[in-house]
């Protein structure tokens, strides 16, 4: 049987919020020599970080970069491996075979956020999935590799994806991808790591964690809802 699981996000990069803006502020006031004008209680940083975001200035935010870990299924990592200004590792489906015993015999999927749980379209995609799960081991009984099998595995696959962006790329990433116009699932991941870096570096993401935090909150409630009611196991 499938496990089914909801994607999750974990900044791996420790972030100590003033000293990225500090860096930024450092790197701007560069062009105006502005240097004296930095206070150590980085009460400048916001401000400067503040007004290029304001002026749209935002070359200065690559001077800052975030590492985050983000499973999700393989139809979002494809989408986000459309941005150029980052670096990927991902899990490889050519590579992990899904019926050893380090994946516990099974392939994870990830919960589709845009069908609801306990209908006609969900039941069609879950007896998808596990006769999905059934061939893939069926085929591996026969002696396929990984790379043979992999030819079954569809896009609610759930994937580990590693991604390493400057806060310009991010944000450029953001008002992308939690934009209405992405694909619900791509929308879902994002939103949720919005969330996360206007935690951790709220003057970077005020603006757009504005913009979005209605559906931010919106995406969690599902996510658990979902979660909840298919008595998925959280990461």
């Amino acid at each position: 049987m499938v496990k089914l699981v909801n994607p999750s996000v974990e900044i791996i990069t420790e972030i100590d919020s003033k000293k990225v803006l500090q860096n930024i502020e450092r790197a701007a006031r560069t062009c105006y020599k502005t240097e004296s004008s930095i206070t150590e209680d980085g009460e400048s940083a916001k401000t400067m970080v503040q007004h290029l975001i304001d002026m749209g200035h935002t070359a200065m935010l690559e001077f800052s970069d975030v590492h985050v870990l983000l499973r999700c299924d393989v139809g979002v990592y494809k989408d986000l491996t459309r941005h150029r200004h980052c670096s990927f590792a991902i899990e490889s489906t050519r590579y992990c075979n899904y019926s050893k015993g380090k994946f516990d015999n099974e392939i994870s999927v990830i919960v589709p956020i845009n069908i609801e749980p306990d209908t006609v379209p969900f039941s069609a995609w879950y007896c998808g999935m596990c006769e999905m799960e059934h061939r893939y081991m069926q085929m591996a009984e026969a002696g396929c590799t990984p790379d043979q099998m992999r030819m079954l595995l569809p896009h609610s696959t759930a994937a580990y994806v590693n991604i390493k962006a400057n806060m310009r790329e991010w944000r450029h990433i953001f008002g992308l991808r939690c934009a209405k116009a992405a694909h619900p699932s791509v929308r879902q991941a994002m939103l949720l790591t919005l969330d996360l870096f206007h935690d951790k570096i709220p003057v970077l993401f005020d603006d757009l964690y504005d913009m979005y935090e209605d559906d931010i909150e919106e995406f969690k409630r599902l996510t658990k809802e979902y979660g909840e009611r298919l008595h998925v196991d959280e990461v």
